[in-house]
């Protein structure tokens, strides 16, 4: 069984946004690219969901066009970025230092800008969405977002909370990247044979 998941396409806002649950749009050429190397990426038969933000949604409809041998993708609101409450929308920078620190302090239960998800609730979210997927017993495809990857990193080695910031996955995930479950470790050096 594999899972895919795509990030959406840069989006068309300022850097530095707050945009978790946001709806901001994609930019269309870049999302063109990314379904072509989607639609290159997968074999038949792959179930498609995506999540129902339009930057996710304009990916999902950018396939279609290039494989309507998969349908259409589902949209499943599981898949959508992690809810920052108050600080969507607005510049990270602008975030008071305080508040910021007060949610990293207590990274798995403090809810995200006061009213958003907590941690452990938005990794819970998506390990629901795995768990579906896993009892299917059949490959499939996310157009999501970064922090759903991120969080897939954690769910795949068995991780359901993350009690600090430090916990996180830092890797960085590029706008369209595309990723494929299980990921392949990276090639290590066989140690040097005996002598004895």
């Amino acid at each position: 069984m594999r899972l895919w998941l795509q990030r959406h396409a840069r989006v068309l806002c300022e850097d530095g946004l707050c945009y978790g649950r946001l709806d901001v749009q994609a930019d269309a050429a870049a999302t063109q690219q990314a379904a072509v190397a989607l639609a290159q990426a997968l074999p038949p038969g792959v179930a498609l969901r995506a999540s129902p933000l339009r930057r996710c949604q304009a990916l999902a409809e950018a396939l279609q066009q290039l494989r309507p041998d998969l349908g259409p993708a589902r949209a499943d609101p599981r898949l959508a970025e992690m809810h920052f409450g108050a600080w969507e929308g607005h510049p990270w920078s602008a975030i008071a230092r305080e508040d910021f620190e007060a949610w990293t302090a207590d990274f798995a239960a403090a809810r995200a800008g006061a009213d958003g998800e907590s941690t452990d609730q938005f990794v819970q979210r998506v390990a629901a969405a795995w768990d579906d997927w896993r009892a299917t017993g059949q490959d499939a495809a996310w157009i999501t977002h970064a922090g759903v990857m991120r969080a897939v990193q954690l769910i795949e080695t068995g991780r359901r909370t993350v009690p600090t910031a430090a916990d996180w996955p830092a890797e960085a995930i590029a706008f369209g990247q595309l990723w494929c479950v299980p990921r392949q470790p990276a090639f290590k050096q066989p140690a040097p044979a005996s002598s004895a």
